[in-house]
């Protein structure tokens, strides 16, 4: 199912919008779809970061060289 979502930019933010959408050739629904696709899959990311953290943090998995190495 498409729903429309009608949206209010700033005059700034809506010229470069049209700016993007002249240098990629592409339509602002496609920028806004990507856009807000970006935005699910890092709030997503943050909600699983923020369960599986005190699980790493008792293996003692701190930083990404700690991931890194326990993969390698």
């Amino acid at each position: 199912m498409k729903d429309t979502i009608t949206i209010r930019l700033p005059e700034k933010l809506q010229k470069e919008l049209n700016t993007v959408v002249k240098t990629e050739k592409t339509s602002k629904s496609e920028i806004i779809r990507d856009a807000i696709a970006r935005y699910v899959a890092v709030k997503r990311f943050q909600q699983l970061r923020k369960k599986v953290l005190p699980f790493a943090e008792a293996e003692g998995l701190i930083t990404d060289e700690d991931i890194f190495k326990a993969i390698s």
